[in-house]
């Protein structure tokens, strides 16, 4: 098991590093406007399966062998950012698209549903490299050598840093879900923010696409 002795250490920092605003939080965020609270639930969730196919990745070994190599990076990094974008289109074309109209009148705009943000939450983390090279080079420093069983170790740590993320998540739900829910009867504006949505998947995406290979 780990140093406790490092443990408050570790906490702290994976603490800082799951509230800092980065990727993560606005494709969350971005969920939960398309969606509402359920959708964004279920995206945190699959964000976090994802994530946990990383921690198990780099345990074994994988996730070093995907960074050592210029190719095995590019492709998956680009896999990733096209799987981004495609859901951010779709997003937006969702928004504009006519749809029939509600019990008040208004439009309704279908939203894909807590199973399929799930899905996509999972193929958006596990396709994102730079998560790999998150774990890599955060959790080893924590890795106490003289324990043993280091790949239990590195497990076990990359996993309270997943769950710590997904709390973090939870808070930008509510956020974003308060701002929703404010605007539910303004469909209008319901229409805008799943545009503004979709044009955040569509800028993660870019950004991921953009990503360069850590330094090996």
């Amino acid at each position: 098991m780990p140093d406790p002795t490092q443990l408050p250490l570790f906490f702290a920092a994976a603490l800082v590093l799951a509230i800092t605003p980065g990727p993560g939080i606005f494709y969350i965020a971005a969920r939960t406007l398309a969606g509402g609270r359920v959708e964004g639930l279920a995206s945190t969730l699959g964000t976090g399966t994802g994530g946990m196919v990383h921690v198990l990745a780099g345990s074994l070994g994988v996730s070093a062998i995907v960074l050592a190599s210029a190719e095995l990076f590019t492709a998956l990094k680009l896999i990733g950012a096209a799987y981004l974008i495609w859901i951010g289109l779709r997003t937006i074309h969702a928004a504009r698209r006519d749809t029939p109209p509600g019990l008040a009148g208004e439009p309704v705009v279908p939203s894909p549903g807590p199973g399929r943000a799930f899905r996509e939450g999972v193929l958006v983390e596990a396709m994102n490299p730079k998560t790999a090279a998150f774990f890599l080079a955060f959790v080893p420093q924590f890795v106490d050598l003289a324990q043993g069983h280091v790949a239990l170790q590195f497990a076990v740590l990359g996993f309270v840093s997943i769950a710590l993320n997904t709390l973090a998540d939870m808070g930008v739900i509510l956020a974003a879900g308060v701002l929703r829910a404010g605007a539910t009867a303004r469909p209008a504006f319901i229409r805008r923010l799943r545009e503004a949505s979709g044009a955040m998947m569509v800028a993660l995406g870019i950004g991921l696409a953009l990503a360069k290979r850590p330094a090996t």
